[in-house]
């Protein structure tokens, strides 16, 4: 899964038009295009990198790290759609 979002994140920088956020959501109208789907893109990324680094504990032990996974993924869920809302949405949304 972490995979598919970094591939998301690469499919970001090369958009033409605004990517989305929310699934099925309106694309909010966007000011500099090409500066927002950059960051974008290094949302996504960094989302994938870091889901990528909370598996690993599940390839190897089935323990009590297994919370260490499922917690930290909804934590960094959650830090996305507030990086998102607070910082990249506000940056770049036409006034």
């Amino acid at each position: 899964m972490g995979l598919l979002f970094i591939g998301n994140g690469l499919r970001c920088f090369n958009a033409k038009k605004p990517t989305g956020f929310w699934a099925n959501g309106a694309t909010a109208a966007v000011e500099d295009v090409k500066s927002y789907n950059r960051a974008m893109g290094k949302l996504w990324c960094l989302y994938g990198f870091v889901l990528i680094l909370l598996g690993i504990p599940l390839l190897f032990e089935r323990g009590p790290w297994i919370m260490v996974s499922v917690i930290g993924a909804m934590a960094e869920s959650i830090a996305v759609m507030a990086v998102y809302t607070t910082k990249i949405e506000k940056k770049y949304r036409k006034k």
